[in-house]
């Protein structure tokens, strides 16, 4: 599995979270079980996404703070779902994991929206990574 891949398995957690009731381990456990097995996830790609799903939510707060604090004329309640569990992750590899540079963070969020959100998202996303990164 790339680190894409990986991080693509993220973002469909981290967005989960955002509708069920389970906690974020009980949301990757599932998420795992019922994964094609042609998946093929090593170990590293499983801390990888472990690692990202527990430090959005032992962060959040910090990350929806530093989210806020870049929104103009917008409010955080209106952000989609979709593009609130982008810019989470993104924001917390940007403030947190050092092994993963700024540009693939932002590029992959850019292409998570391009993917999953409409159109305006990738604009909307790529300007509060960039004020985030400028803050940094």
């Amino acid at each position: 599995m790339s680190r894409t891949v990986a991080r693509e398995s993220a973002f469909k957690i981290v967005f989960e979270t955002a509708f069920q009731a389970e906690t974020p381990d009980e949301l990757y456990e599932r998420f795992f079980e019922l994964q094609d097995e042609k998946l093929d996830v090593t170990e590293d790609d499983q801390k990888y996404i472990k690692d990202i799903i527990n430090g959005i939510n032992e962060n959040l707060t910090t990350i929806d703070e530093k989210i806020k604090s870049h929104l103009k004329d917008w409010s955080f309640e209106r952000i989609s779902k979709v593009d609130l569990a982008i810019l989470r992750i993104s924001t917390f590899e940007i403030l947190y994991r050092d092994d993963i540079p700024v540009k693939v963070s932002v590029n992959e969020a850019v292409e998570l929206a391009k993917q999953y959100s409409d159109e305006a998202s990738s604009s909307f996303i790529n300007g509060i990574l960039a004020e985030i990164i400028k803050e940094k």
